[in-house]
């Protein structure tokens, strides 16, 4: 299995911008540049993308883990900041907090977080991402 992420670029960094797009369309049009990367300007970027990503995959994980250990899951929601440094001489991602809250009928707390930690080693993103010096992980059931 393979898909696909697209891009286009117009114009010099500073000046230019870019659109992004996935090969099933479910992500279209969707713009952004440097301003949008490192001054707050409207538009997305690639470590938002990342980090919905890796929060998307990491949820999927969770679900999958919880099944198997005999759980049936309500709803689960996992958001993933991810931490961009410039350092010598360039940018590199030095952190992602994963903070999830799942609603999970007759779970344990105990089995939870153990769940939610082979979760977290187990999503190919996660596998990705084994380079980023600090990956976190703030798991709480919902009451």
């Amino acid at each position: 299995m393979a898909t696909t992420g697209h891009v286009k670029w117009t114009g010099g960094l500073q000046d230019g911008h870019g659109i992004i797009d996935t090969g099933s369309g479910a992500v279209s049009g969707l713009r952004y540049s440097a301003g949008s990367r490192f001054e707050g300007e409207v538009g997305t970027n690639p470590e938002e993308l990342l980090g919905a990503a890796h929060a998307a995959c990491f949820t999927m994980a969770l679900t999958l883990f919880l099944g198997n250990a005999g759980h049936t899951v309500e709803d689960v929601e996992t958001s993933a900041k991810v931490t961009l440094k410039q350092q010598d001489g360039g940018f590199s991602i030095i952190r992602i907090a994963l903070e999830t809250t799942a609603t999970v009928p007759g779970c344990s707390d105990e089995d939870f977080q153990e769940q939610a930690q082979n979760a977290k080693e187990g999503c190919p993103l996660s596998k990705a991402l084994a380079s980023v010096p600090e990956v976190t992980l703030d798991a709480k059931l919902a009451e």
